[in-house]
């Protein structure tokens, strides 16, 4: 790639540094899908097979779900792969589409801000207390919300960033 054609240090740093955070979600949350579809497997072996049902599972699997759901909710916001509606985007000017971009990304900032900030009290709030069966803190269950707020957070000011340097490369898509 040319000098001229590169994008500047602070933008591949930027860069390098999401894409191992979002890397780290995917194979964090990719791996406690595979645990918990073993857990099933291992729920179902027990309840049908050996007539002795590992009641932990239930818990367990809780605290896997939130896992999976916040951190593939972050890797969607880096990845721009997030449930939007780009209809009315598409459909105006493109002075005003950016607009909108510009204006979804500061919702977004603020509302992963808000997560983190509300998770956080949350997650101290609930530390005390024990999840039922597996003798966890039940802060455990919005720790992700909280690291998901603050993924959502750098993600979308990223967004923000790249759009007010002129260099957002994303395309909004129908399919």
């Amino acid at each position: 790639m040319s000098e001229a054609r590169q994008p500047p240090a602070f933008f591949r740093s930027m860069d390098r540094v999401f894409n191992f955070l979002s890397g780290i979600c995917l194979v964090v949350a990719g791996t406690a899908l595979v645990v918990m579809t073993l857990m099933f497997a291992w729920l179902v072996y027990g309840r049908y097979v050996l007539n002795d049902t590992p009641t932990w599972v239930e818990q367990v699997s809780h605290l896997l779900l939130m896992v999976i759901a916040f951190l593939g909710a972050a890797v969607g916001v880096r990845q721009d792969t997030h449930l939007s509606v780009v209809l009315f985007r598409g459909a105006v000017p493109s002075v005003v589409r950016t607009l909108f971009v510009f204006i979804t990304d500061i919702l977004m900032a603020s509302f992963g801000a808000l997560m983190f900030w509300y998770g956080l009290a949350l997650t101290q709030f609930k530390w005390k207390t024990q999840i039922p069966l597996i003798q966890l803190p039940e802060g455990l269950r919005s720790l992700p919300l909280t690291i998901c707020g603050a993924l959502v957070f750098l993600f979308s000011l990223g967004h923000l960033i790249r759009l007010l340097a002129g260099r957002d490369e994303r395309t909004d898509s129908i399919e």
